[in-house]
């Protein structure tokens, strides 16, 4: 063995025992390595690497109970006392309509009251047309085209709608029908072409109750509503 074997033996010896000193030996208790990309996400930072895992999450707090569905009987509350003829009735409109909402209907109701009052008041024929059946139009046009022959014209003017209550609900084959009574105040005048006042007075507000039932078929794309009979009371 040559002076330079020696010597690089020597210094691999050295070597070795500065590294031992340094880097120390594995005994299982040491630290585990610290991952940026875990503590990310521990604290909510995006990580677009995270795949879900399948299965429940357990480290959410419960979730609260869902709210209880309502009893049948509550299901017309405020429309309809439960066991009463009128309720029995929305319930044959729900059966063939799964869309069927009377409080939607009731607010559609309303305006479709004033629009028709105010369309007839006004011989408006085109609005009528569209919101009554045929029969219920041809007796509008009759008191319409008699208006206009005596050269006459109605004036109509509403202060309130006051109440819009459901009174009955039935089901005629595919027809649905819907009986609302409406209470209102109104000022109503008729004139002659002169201007002379023939019915009514523009001072007075009257008290109206009018009793219309409106229907659809339920079997149509078409969700509109038509007035099919009118009734009324003072």
């Amino acid at each position: 063995m040559d002076i330079y074997t020696i010597i690089f033996l020597a210094l691999a010896v050295f070597i070795f025992l500065r590294l031992r000193n340094v880097l120390g030996q594995r005994t299982g208790n040491e630290r585990p390595p610290y991952d940026r990309a875990a503590r990310n996400v521990v604290q909510g930072a995006p990580d677009n690497n995270v795949v879900p895992l399948p299965g429940a999450v357990i480290d959410q707090a419960p979730l609260a109970p869902a709210a209880e569905v309502a009893p049948p009987t509550d299901r017309w509350k405020g429309l309809a006392e439960p066991g009463t003829p009128l309720a029995q009735g929305l319930d044959a409109i729900a059966a063939q309509d799964s869309s069927f909402d009377p409080r939607h209907f009731l607010s559609g109701a309303r305006g479709a009251y004033e629009m028709i009052v105010l369309a007839f008041a006004n011989g408006d024929r085109r609005a009528l047309k569209d919101l009554l059946s045929s029969e219920v139009f041809e007796s509008f046009e009759n008191v319409i085209r008699d208006r206009e022959k005596r050269e006459q014209k109605t004036e109509t003017r509403f202060v309130s709608i006051d109440k819009a209550e459901l009174v009955n609900a039935e089901t005629r084959d595919r027809a649905a029908q819907l009986t609302v009574r409406f209470v209102s105040q109104m000022i109503s005048v008729t004139r002659d072409k002169t201007g002379a006042i023939v019915d009514g007075n523009p001072d007075k507000v009257t008290d109206i109750t009018d009793v219309w039932t409106f229907a659809r078929d339920t079997t149509s794309r078409d969700p509109n509503w038509k007035l099919v009979g009118t009734g009324s009371a003072h």
